[in-house]
């Protein structure tokens, strides 16, 4: 009671005479008061609630998984893109001064400084491919043919041939003098071998006519079987012309086959009868090959023993 009094007093003292300051202690004995009765109240401003009702934040379950998924994927790209950096870097050769390996010109010049290792190249319309002045262009093809290609046109080099074909022809020339060194176009320039080149290998060939320098001969060699037609006839001219089969020869002709000059025939490797053999004996018939004296050859059936070409019906009449 008589604190309850005290204390009624200091609070009509203070109100009457105003605010009453407190001493140091006094304050501190407040303030440690304080703070224990909010330490001890554990329940101040707390309510009771259900956490599955709660709004949940964040990405969970199926959109979790689908976020991992693109950062992974995030992650791969990258790395495929530093890879390819990497090798643009170390293949062109790109540093502080530029491109090391390469030029690019207004003009559209690309040049390569060094040697390059390529696959296919594909140049674009009226495109040029060359060197630099006195400077040898060196392509190299490992174990394969080095392929030129443009449309139908083709020009293949491998180790033991170069091949060009062509479905629309084709033409060499000097880019310097511009004259035409070897062409196709058989209507306006005339065939000629290159120089250099000693024979042709071809599978067919139509032409007005097949000739060879006046020092050199004109051979014509095949594997298997030649055939020379000619819609007006064939006529074959030169000094001495020697034909070498390892079969038969036929010779066949609408009208007449005339041979003009001395004509010779080796007679090794043509069959022959035995001495003793009748003429007529067995399945054989024997003709003798007969030629007048304008050459037409003719043939005459042997049926005796020193048998001429003196017959009723030759076409020579009187002279053969």
């Amino acid at each position: 009671m008589a604190a309850a009094a005290a204390a009624a007093a200091a609070a009509e003292q203070q109100s009457s005479n105003g605010p009453v300051k407190k001493s140091m202690r006094e304050k501190a004995v407040e303030r440690r008061n304080v703070n224990k009765e909010h330490n001890s109240n554990f329940k101040a401003g707390y309510i009771p609630i259900d956490e599955d009702r709660l709004h949940k934040t964040g990405l969970r379950g199926r959109k979790g998984n689908l976020a991992i998924c693109v950062i992974i994927l995030l992650f791969i790209l990258a790395v495929i893109n530093l890879i390819i950096t990497l090798v643009i870097w170390a293949v062109i050769r790109i540093g502080p001064n530029g491109c090391d390996s390469m030029e690019f010109h207004e003009s559209g010049l690309l040049r390569f400084k060094q040697v390059s290792d390529m696959g296919v190249i594909h140049p674009l319309y009226k495109s040029t491919v060359g060197g630099r002045r006195n400077e040898n262009l060196v392509i190299t093809g490992n174990n394969q043919p080095i392929v030129f290609q443009q449309g139908t046109t083709k020009l293949s080099v491998e180790n033991n041939k170069t091949s060009i074909t062509s479905d629309i022809g084709m033409q060499f020339f000097d880019p310097r003098t511009q004259n035409i060194l070897f062409s196709t176009d058989y209507e306006t320039h005339e065939f000629h071998l290159p120089s250099g080149v000693k024979s042709l290998n071809v599978q067919k060939a139509s032409t007005e006519r097949i000739t060879s320098n006046a020092t050199s001969d004109l051979n014509i060699k095949v594997d298997g079987r030649a055939i020379v037609r000619g819609n007006e006839g064939v006529f074959i001219m030169g000094k001495t012309i020697e034909f070498h089969m390892g079969g038969n020869m036929e010779l066949k002709a609408e009208n007449s086959i005339i041979l003009n000059g001395s004509v010779m025939v080796s007679t090794t490797r043509l069959p022959t009868s035995s001495s003793g053999d009748q003429l007529g004996s067995g399945d054989w018939v024997r003709y003798k090959l007969c030629m007048c004296a304008d050459g037409t050859l003719f043939r005459v059936q042997v049926t005796t023993q020193n048998m001429g070409c003196q017959i009723s019906d030759n076409p020579c009449g009187n002279t053969h």
